[in-house]
């Protein structure tokens, strides 16, 4: 390549020569080049749609100037023959040439490209130009795709570092203005060109890949050693040069002596590739937060990021079907390293050394065994995905954390059954005989089992392939003087062999891996001394309940976990009943603050069965109020239902001045899910039975019910994106004295303009009803809550401020119109449209139906402030049946508002992206 840059329009002018062999087998009529670069050309890109289904808004919005393409593109043989190219609408990262005539095997074809390259802005990946006039430079010219399996690999662009690109030999000559400095891992030679510019030529062998940096002054400093030249800039403000450099050689030595060495001369260790995959844990709390010493945070991050550029850059696998195996073996160095340089590490670092914090779990957890909390975290949640999935198939927090660390648990357990070394020479072997060729995960799986005696079929074919859970337990335990006989029984099914431990006060007396043939079998081992048998002690096995692993050999009940108590939030710890307590404050207008102390068994990991009780004191009715549920969850491992969820709940409180209310609420909830587990559709199937029992208030006088019984059937389907938002919503109702059918429909959209529209359809009809106030009709702006399931501040005001506080439900109309219930039948349609920022204009318009009466035709508008959707709103009315409200009396007392105080659901809004 021939390559100049525009510096202020962040253009590269390339003029190009690929000479193409045809090192395979087969006949070619086409080549695939990638041009990942023109993925950010537009909004509807595969890349685009992933920001999107990601909640990424930043690239949606981004102005015309900050996005990538490719542009001028032109393609000929060397013998100026024009080159027929397909670039299509739903694939635009990568184009299909059509040859004017057959590649044969061991032939060359010779192609001449001309175009210019539109770097995007960092803000979207972290690769492209910034305002610091720096260029990170990826995937920003046009290469052949890799070819396997008689196809080429036609991938597009969704920002995973996954290209698939041929093994090529790179010649390039990169001319930029004399104020600019270029950082390379391919050889580099700079000399002075005419009228200010100079020329840098780059070369390298054997690569599908090269990191380029373009920079006014160079922010990477180099450090050389026997084995590598490595050139980093990753920050660490604490460190001098000279500790950074003894901690490079000893981690470069470190993998050198264990995987190999690397093939070329220079490797770049930047802090994007860190931004872009850090090391998830307390290390990324700020420094004077952060349990751990700055050397080996400093330590993990280099660490973490040489591997994968290690790996990525050497090992030519394909890295979208193939990334288990990057990940494996970097997450599995990672931890051999631990072992041998800080094997007393503790997940929680120095906060594991204080008294107070000794009783948690979480602090006695060493630091590798962490990795398998990450993994549990969606196994629990019945959303982990086999590890031989492609990566563009995983939901993000699996790509980015979950899948990874089990990649490296799983060749850690394959190692610790194997023994000899077997895994690591296996690794060795693979690394060395594949650095300069392409390769597949085949080459890995025939190195592995050639190092073995052992059949390790039910490795690739159940840990890699397939998500089953694996769970085994004791039974049959008898005890004598001399032996203890006992069986292993597998819960799930599933074919794993398993470690069995004796211990005697905490210390490993025996190991012997129990094959998967001899799993269901009885054992005899000698007594020893032993008080405890316990399976997978040190978890060396991915297993999903470890509270069933152990049989205590002493006392009269062997496996009488005693209760322990735990302040705010604690890892799940297999030998207690966990109780944890955490204070708890909330509001309401007739109860005042409500402190309270909240007891529950909910750790970090989920369970099947889960209590939370609540009892708390009402400071302004000066008596106990509180709340409780008790829920048992199933999942589904291998079905569209994937959890059903059985719970009972309550609540006691205030819902006037002076009366209380006792809600009982046993529900079913049936959720379903997308066999693509990346598809943010989401259905559920709710049945319950709402029972209440009011007291009688003196000072409401509404003639509504004191005891009553609702049952209701709900079925919901939402998909929900940045750019789009579908939600239906489907729910009948049935007590004595009414029934209900109601349906409601939203719809938003996200143009290009960064425009965006809501609408929300509802319809509502009583099938019967003999009720003898309007506290169970249709509501068209503030629902009386009969069910209890809104969170209002003063659910029975009706002047005043708290009777302003909006809730999105039934009618949806923010003004209070003149007839506020219906209770025959009711329709609505609620729109808003964004006009600049988070200032909107919305409407209502609707048909409400009382007995006795014509349906009435009702409406009104105004302007909303969308500060955060759903959790902080404001909506001021305009016009409506009132008439002018703006120009009224009082207009303060009109302005209808939405606050949620909840950490837990503005969380969730910061999560989704991961789940």
């Amino acid at each position: 390549m021939v390559v100049a840059l525009n510096v202020e329009k962040k253009i590269l002018d390339i003029q190009q020569q690929i000479t193409f062999f045809n090192q395979t087998n087969d006949t070619l009529t086409t080549i695939v080049l990638n041009d990942w670069n023109n993925a950010f050309s537009n909004k509807n890109t595969p890349l685009a749609k992933r920001f999107s289904d990601e909640f990424y808004r930043g690239f949606h919005l981004a102005k015309e100037e900050e996005r990538g393409s490719t542009n001028n593109l032109l393609i000929t043989t060397n013998t100026e023959e024009p080159i027929i190219w397909e670039r299509t609408k739903k694939n635009p990262d990568y184009i299909v040439l059509q040859l004017n005539k057959k590649l044969l095997p061991n032939e060359k074809i010779t192609l001449m490209l001309s175009y210019a390259s539109k770097i995007p802005n960092d803000k979207f990946t972290k690769f492209g130009y910034n305002d610091n006039g720096i260029l990170n430079l990826k995937n920003w010219y046009l290469t052949p795709a890799r070819y396997e399996n008689h196809n080429f690999v036609k991938n597009s662009n969704n920002n995973l570092d996954d290209i698939a690109n041929a093994i090529s030999d790179f010649e390039i000559d990169f001319v930029l203005p004399n104020t600019l400095e270029i950082t390379s891992d391919l050889n580099s030679q700079k000399t002075v060109a005419k009228d200010g510019f100079v020329n840098f030529t780059l070369s390298g062998d054997n690569r599908t890949d090269f990191n380029l940096i373009v920079e006014p002054k160079k922010s990477f400093l180099s450090y050389k050693n026997n084995a590598i030249e490595v050139i980093t800039n990753l920050k660490d403000s604490k460190l001098n040069e000279i500790q950074k450099a003894i901690l490079i050689d000893r981690i470069t030595d470190f993998t050198t002596n264990l995987i190999g060495n690397y093939p070329h001369q220079k490797i770049i260790v930047s802090q994007t590739a860190y931004e872009r995959n850090p090391f998830y844990g307390l290390n990324q709390l700020p420094s004077f937060l952060s349990p751990f010493p700055d050397e080996f945070i400093y330590e993990i991050k280099f660490l973490k990021t040489y591997l994968n550029e290690f790996l990525k850059t050497s090992l030519h696998l394909d890295p979208r079907k193939d990334s288990w195996i990057y990940d494996g073996i970097q997450v599995y160095v990672m931890m051999k390293y631990i072992d041998e340089h800080y094997p007393e590490a503790k997940m929680m670092g120095s906060i594991s050394k204080i008294k107070l914090l000794k009783s948690f779990n979480l602090t006695k957890i060493d630091f590798n065994g962490q990795y398998s909390y990450f993994y549990m975290l969606m196994a629990r949640r019945n959303l982990d995905q086999p590890l031989g999935s492609p990566k563009n198939t995983l939901i993000k927090f699996n790509e980015q954390i979950a899948s990874k660390y089990r990649a490296g648990l799983s060749i850690r357990f394959l190692d610790d059954y194997l023994q000899n070394n077997s895994v690591a020479n296996s690794i060795a072997t693979f690394y060395k005989q594949n650095n300069s060729k392409q390769v597949s995960r085949i080459d890995f799986e025939t190195i592995l089992k050639g190092n073995t005696n052992k059949n390790i079929n039910w490795f690739f074919n159940t840990i890699i392939d397939s998500r089953a859970i694996i769970d085994y337990k004791f039974t049959d335990v008898l005890k004598t003087k001399d032996s203890i006989t006992f069986s292993v029984r597998n819960r799930t099914g599933t074919p794993i062999p398993i470690p069995v431990y004796g211990t005697k006060n905490g210390e490993i007396v025996f190991k012997q891996w129990l094959d998967i043939e001899a799993c269901d079998s009885t054992f005899t081992i000698p007594r020893s001394n032993i008080d405890k048998i316990v399976l997978n002690l040190k978890n060396e096995v991915p297993e999903y309940n470890l509270r069933n692993n152990w049989y205590k050999l002493d006392g009269f009940f062997p496996n009488n976990r005693p209760i322990k108590f735990a302040f705010m939030k604690d890892l799940e710890d297999p030998y207690y009943n966990q109780i944890l307590y955490v204070p708890s404050i909330s509001y309401n207008l007739y109860d005042g603050l409500i402190p309270g102390l909240r007891l529950h068994n909910k750790t970090i990991l989920e369970k099947p069965f889960v209590f939370d009780v609540n009892p708390s004191y009402s400071t302004k009715s000066n008596n106990l109020s509180g709340s409780a549920s008790f829920a048992i969850n199933h999942n589904y491992r291998n079905s569209t239902l994937y959890n059903a969820r059985y719970s009972m709940s309550s609540s006691y409180f205030h819902y006037a001045e002076d009366a209380t209310y006792l809600r009982l609420n046993p529900t079913i909830q049936l959720r379903i899910r997308e066999p693509n587990f990346r598809d943010n559709r989401k259905q559920l199937f709710m049945f319950r039975q709402v029972l209440v029992n009011k007291e009688k208030s003196a000072i409401l006088m509404d003639n509504s019910p004191e005891n009553y019984s609702v049952f209701e059937a709900r079925y919901i389907n939402t998909k929900t994106e940045v750019t789009n938002h579908f939600g239906l919503s489907s729910n009948v109702q049935i007590a004595g004295n009414f029934g209900k059918l109601t349906s409601e429909i939203g719809y938003g959209k996200l143009f290009e303009n960064n425009r965006q529209i809501n609408m929300r359809f509802y319809a509502g009809v009583f099938l019967y009803n003999k009720t003898q106030s309007d506290f169970f009709s249709f509501a068209l702006d503030r629902p009386t809550d009969y069910m209890f399931d809104y969170n209002y501040l003063g659910r029975s005001e009706s002047t005043g401020i708290y009777s302003q506080q909006y809730i999105i439900a039934e009618g949806g109309f923010k003004s209070k119109i003149a007839t506020p219930y219906a209770n025959r039948w009711i329709t609505s349609f609620n729109a808003s449209y964004s006009i600049w920022n988070w200032i909107e204009i919305y409407g209502d318009v609707g048909l409400i139906k009382n007995n006795s009466t014509p349906a009435q035709f009702v409406y009104d508008s105004g302007i909303r402030l969308n500060l955060v959707t759903d959790y902080f709103e404001l909506y001021f009315p305009v016009y409506s049946n009132n008439g002018w409200e703006i120009a009224e009396n009082n207009y303060n007392e009109k302005v209808r508002f939405i606050v949620t105080f909840s950490p837990k659901t503005l969380l969730n809004l910061f999560n989704r992206k991961w789940f």
